[in-house]
Order: C-alpha cells, then structure tokens, then sequence
C-alpha cells in the first residue's frame, strides 16, 4: 500500500469509530435511563477521560487523513515518510489507551506513548517535507 494512502484510510476508519462513540456519549447524557447520574458525574472520572477520548480519537484520525494525504501529494518519500507514517498510525494509541483506562483498567503507557508517537511523526513529516533528497527518494 503506498506511504499516506494507508493513514487515509486508517484515519477515516477511526474517525468513524470515534464518531460513533460520541454519538453513544451523547446517548448516555441526553437519553438513557439513569442519565442524572451519568449528567452529574460529566466533569469528572470516567466521563471526563470518555470525552477526551471521543475527542482526541477524531483529532488524531484527522491527523492521520492530513498527513497520509501530504505524503502523497507532496510526494514525500523515503524512509522518513514511513516513520512519518508509522508513528502518525502509532499515534492512535493515544486515544485507544484512554478507553482501554477507562473501561478494562489498563495502565496509562499506551496514552502517553501514542502522545509521543504523533508528536514524533509530525517532527519526521516537517523534517521529510523540507528535504528535497526525500522527495526523490
């Protein structure tokens, strides 16, 4: 599979996912039986750790769409475009691993390493996009 096609269609996966998990979110707020409760515990543990999810799964599948689509546009090419890559898809651990907190009661490890993987990936990307060798490559 061609560097960024695969971020595409990984990122919009997971923005489907994590879309449909807001729209659960919104059920248990507005709809569900028991909802006061589920209202009054909105600011604070799981809930608030629920929406970060929500919203940190959508943002970083948006990042994965965006650079899988620089890669291929620019083209960017080379080994730092499938750091760029990998780490980009890496980076959804983040995300993941707060459900996985919430939910199973999984340590938090895979949060913060999805956190660096995304920050690394967005370093490798602005380092290949202004190599003009890794264009070529």
């Amino acid at each position: 599979m061609n560097i960024g096609r695969m971020n595409i269609s990984v990122g919009l996966a997971a923005m489907a996912v994590f879309m449909a998990y807001g729209f659960l979110l919104v059920f248990l707020r507005d709809f569900a039986p028991g909802k006061e409760e589920w209202i009054a515990g909105y600011a604070v543990h799981p809930h608030f750790e629920a929406r970060l999810a929500h919203v940190h799964g959508n943002l970083f599948a948006l990042l994965n769409i965006l650079f899988g689509y620089l890669m291929l546009k620019l083209p960017v090419r080379g080994p730092l475009a499938r750091w760029a890559s990998w780490l980009a898809l890496g980076g959804l651990l983040m995300p993941a691993g707060i459900l996985g907190e919430v939910y199973l009661g999984t340590p938090p490890w895979p949060v913060l390493l999805g956190a660096a993987s995304m920050l690394a990936s967005a370093v490798v990307l602005a380092i290949a996009t202004a190599r003009p060798d890794q264009a070529a490559a």
